[in-house]
């Protein structure tokens, strides 16, 4: 068994592929309107679905809003630096709720950003290897 896709409903499809996909970097891997349910699916990731876990953004035509609720917590990200990370994510029109910086209690670099819907992402900078 592996994670195929996490979904997520999103109120403005457009706004959200731009920010998966020129805000953090992800490709479009599929695109699929079905008009007798009403809805569009949309899956990003950064690498092919047969490759690893993408996202799948569902688009309910007519929602523009959703509660997110208190169960769901974040995506999560490796990057290679979550101070490069959030300064391009910025630079990209991207929104940083926590900047990068050592986790609490902890030794981990990690940063949050939202994405247009308030989803949280949060950014895990990679451990350096002893040379």
């Amino acid at each position: 068994m592996r994670i195929l896709h996490t979904m997520l409903r999103v109120g403005d499809l457009d706004k959200s592929l731009a920010f998966y996909t020129e805000v953090l970097g992800m490709r479009l891997l599929r695109r699929n309107d079905y008009p007798e349910g009403k809805f569009t699916l949309a899956f990003v990731g950064f690498e092919d679905e047969q490759d690893g876990a993408v996202i799948e953004l569902t688009y309910n035509w007519g929602v523009e809003r959703y509660e997110i609720g208190t169960g769901f917590g974040h995506i999560a990200l490796a990057v290679d630096d979550a101070y490069a990370a959030c300064d391009e994510i910025r630079r990209r029109g991207g929104k940083v709720t926590r900047e990068a910086g050592p986790m609490k209690g902890g030794t981990s670099v990690i940063a949050f950003v939202e994405d247009p819907d308030g989803y949280k992402i949060e950014l895990i900078q990679k451990k350096r290897q002893p040379a």
